[in-house]
């Protein structure tokens, strides 16, 4: 962390360190050809439909510098979030000018934020021509703070085209962000195409040395959903998978296990 930024709390802009046991290649394919086909991703989706982890793994496999950004509640002050993301963008040496970015988000009192995105963009384009990804974790924590529109409604037909956004949340942002997708600005990945379908949900049963016919119960009983699909494979000994097979196979009318 760069002095003056003492405190911010590092955690925040570093890339979780944890990677799937299988990557959903259909979904890593769509990301990818997100980055050249669009300025930005939105992952939409509820708790445990595997946003983060989707987005460790694509961060893997981008090919690209990355910078992450984990949003908090706190952040809906304009002022704290430029921090924030100034501070991920200088870890990987790009020359963002934070004390001007402050300066404009503090000055400026009409389309504040709307000039806060141009002037950020200025700095990025100012760059070496290299690919970037910037991921801003769980923006809907921020929602209801009033620059959001402005500010991210300005920057993505703005962003250089080598420059891709990904932002994850657990509901879609405003209307006027993601209608940005019919100008084929942005492409939103929505909670259908997070669940796990069946031939992903036997790969990794398969890590665990689990048989497709379990793989099948618990897909079925998830409906696809990442977390719940992990649980029904994490459970010491594999009681939760071993036990879901044992009472479907007795009772396939009874009600599912309540975990």
């Amino acid at each position: 962390m760069k002095k003056g930024n003492e405190h911010l709390i590092h955690e925040k802009i570093i890339a979780p360190n944890s990677y799937p046991r299988v990557s959903r290649l259909r979904l890593l394919k769509l990301l990818a050809e997100n980055l050249v086909s669009c300025n930005g991703t939105i992952i939409n989706g509820r708790a445990g439909t595997g946003k983060t982890t989707l987005t460790t793994d694509f961060v893997r496999h981008a090919g690209r510098p990355v910078s992450w950004y984990k949003v908090d509640a706190a952040d809906r002050d304009l002022r704290l979030f430029c921090e924030y993301l100034s501070a991920t963008l200088q870890q990987q040496r790009i020359p963002i000018d934070a004390q001007r970015l402050l300066q404009i988000s503090e000055t400026v009192e009409s389309d504040r934020a709307a000039l806060l995105a141009e002037a950020f963009v200025f700095q990025l384009s100012e760059r070496k021509p290299e690919p970037l990804l910037i991921v801003i974790e769980d923006l809907h924590l921020v929602y209801d703070a009033e620059w959001v529109v402005p500010f991210f409604r300005r920057l993505l037909p703005l962003l250089p085209v080598n420059v891709h956004l990904l932002i994850t949340c657990r509901c879609l942002p405003p209307a006027p962000l993601w209608r940005l997708r019919s100008k084929q600005m942005l492409r939103v990945v929505e909670e259908s195409e997070l669940a796990f379908n069946l031939e992903e949900a036997i790969a990794l049963f398969e890590t665990y040395e689990l048989g497709e016919e379990t793989a099948r119960i618990a897909w079925h009983r998830a409906n696809g959903r990442a977390a719940m699909i992990a649980e029904f494979t994490g459970a010491p000994g594999r009681s939760i998978a071993d036990s879901l097979l044992t009472r479907t196979l007795t009772s396939l009318s009874g009600p599912a296990p309540d975990f």
